[in-house]
């Protein structure tokens, strides 16, 4: 038995027969406001690829550097690439994922790991011969 998925009342079903206009007040008011003011070219090429995968034309995941683009509900359960400022990070959209930015999932910075310090970087390790 398949559990049944919501999104604020709503089910996933229910969430993706709706357009971006209905689907506003299930938003929060920072994402309200930046739907209300239409997207950007950049914005509209992206959900037209969406679109072309979800009707299966695209085979290949969606590449994108629209970092800003909010999660719809006609996004979920694509394989999506996003640029982080080197590579593209493989992000699975899921259904809690709706509302959030794309650029949420592709972190831009790393966690800096150092190795043993060189020679020279402490008093002790000046004394020590070189080989």
């Amino acid at each position: 038995m398949k559990k049944e998925l919501y999104f604020r009342g709503k089910t996933m079903e229910d969430l993706g027969k709706l357009n971006t206009k209905e689907v506003l007040p299930f938003m929060n008011s920072r994402q309200r406001r930046s739907l209300k003011r239409g997207n950007s070219e950049t914005q509209k090429k992206f959900l037209l690829k969406v679109k072309k995968y979800k009707e299966g034309k695209l085979k290949k995941p969606i590449k994108t550097h629209c970092r800003e683009m909010i999660v719809l509900p006609e996004m979920v359960g694509i394989l999506i690439q996003i640029y982080n400022g080197k590579a593209f990070s493989p992000v699975e959209i899921t259904h809690e994922m709706i509302g959030h930015y794309l650029g949420e999932f592709a972190m831009t910075r790393r966690k800096v790991e150092h190795s043993a310090p060189g020679i020279g970087a402490t008093k002790s390790s000046a004394a020590m011969s070189v080989k």
